[in-house]
């Protein structure tokens, strides 16, 4: 017995929105997958470099070097 869909629920009509509005034409969908992919590795970049110099405080050339130069 086959499953009753609700064509008007939310859910179809923003399938549908971002079928239309992404996927449809391949331009869009390949212009939206490039733009994700940077987004998300500038984010990944910012948060990985965040952690690594909140973990490695105070050890790093830039925590230190006022100590080591002279200007």
């Amino acid at each position: 017995m086959p499953i009753k869909s609700n064509n008007g629920s939310a859910a179809n009509r923003f399938g549908r929105l971002g079928y239309n509005t992404i996927v449809k034409r391949n331009s869009i969908f390949l212009t939206t997958i490039f733009v994700s992919a940077f987004a998300a590795e500038m984010a990944f970049d910012t948060i990985s470099d965040r952690v690594w110099d909140n973990i490695n405080k105070g050890r790093q050339w830039k925590d230190i070097s006022a100590k080591y130069t002279t200007e």
